[in-house]
């Protein structure tokens, strides 16, 4: 019988444990649990004759796939898999995957959560100001772009796009305007809403040349990753500007800072919540079992993200 752990710090929600176990019980594997672990060495101890892996923000190290002796496959669920040592997973012949698409309404409802937030002060019972009418940036026209991008004709929004991956014909399609550049981007809009991945590309990007641009009152979301952003760029623009303001998903470096000296120029989630609903948190775990089971059945490799 194959072996499937899920191993989350974090736990998935029961629904989710619930709706993995089913797809596993059909295929006849069996599922063990190990949620909340205290260390990698009890992750590492229990992983050692298991086939599959299913993880959530978890660092699946390589001294952890190492330790997995038998393991064919890993899932991330989720669409970010910068925590999966993906050079390991190839030295060792174990194929890894993500699951994208399953948390992007969650990652965009929340994106737009945090402007509303931001442009209603808080709601603190001070005037504010709307969204409507206001121009709208996606940086990255991926899964997560594509939601932000709907939710935003709802408010009325002038929707922009940059991606050098995406063909502009297919962004004009959906009534978007696609942009030549970054520059060009981060000068039009209002708002930034940051879907990059972090990779070493992409790692510190963010910063003050690219920011400095925005016009007045401009504001960036960041639902991707901190690393993303090169924070002294930020520190920076924040200190010559003080009609800026950043609101991340999760909170940079240099949270406190941001926080003594400007305040009502951020908003920072408690910790990572982009995927934290019940309906996300059910698809990515019950998309993570499936697509384990129709690897080790079938071979389908549609979701690999190493080589």
């Amino acid at each position: 019988m194959k072996k499937v752990l899920i191993a989350t710090v974090k736990p998935f929600a029961p629904a989710a444990v619930e709706g993995i176990k089913e797809v596993l019980d059909k295929a006849g594997y069996e599922m063990v649990l190990l949620e909340k672990y205290e260390s990698p060495d009890e992750w590492k101890k229990i992983a050692a004759d298991v086939d599959a892996m299913i993880i959530r923000s978890d660092k699946a190290t390589a001294d952890i796939i190492e330790a997995a002796s038998n393991l064919k496959v890993i899932v991330r669920a989720g669409a970010g898999y910068d925590n999966v040592d993906l050079d390991a997973c190839s030295k060792k012949g174990v194929v890894a995957m993500n699951t994208p698409g399953q948390n992007s309404n969650a990652v965009a409802e929340l994106a737009f959560g945090m402007m509303l937030y931001h442009v209603r002060k808080a709601f603190d019972g001070t005037s504010g100001t709307e969204l409507r009418g206001k121009k709208l940036g996606i940086h990255a026209y991926g899964n997560v772009g594509k939601f932000v991008a709907e939710i935003a004709r709802g408010f009325g929004m002038e929707l922009y796009a940059f991606d050098p991956f995406v063909d502009n014909a297919a962004i004009e399609k959906e009534g978007i305007k696609p942009l030549k550049s970054e520059q060009e981007l981060y000068k039009t809009c209002d708002f930034i809403s940051l879907h990059i991945p972090s990779n070493e590309k992409t790692k510190k990007s963010i910063g003050y040349d690219l920011l400095s641009l925005m016009p007045k009152k401009g504001a960036l979301v960041n639902t991707a990753r901190k690393e993303v952003i090169d924070e002294d760029g930020l520190l920076k623009l924040m200190a010559e500007r003080d009609d800026f303001s950043y609101l991340s998903d999760v909170a940079p470096d240099c949270r406190g800072e941001i926080e003594s000296k400007y305040p009502g120029r951020y908003v920072f989630t408690a910790k990572k919540m982009g995927a934290q609903t019940a309906e996300a948190n059910i698809n990515a775990g019950i998309a993570a079992a499936t697509q384990i089971v129709n690897y080790l059945e079938k071979g389908d490799t549609t979701f690999q993200v190493n080589k």
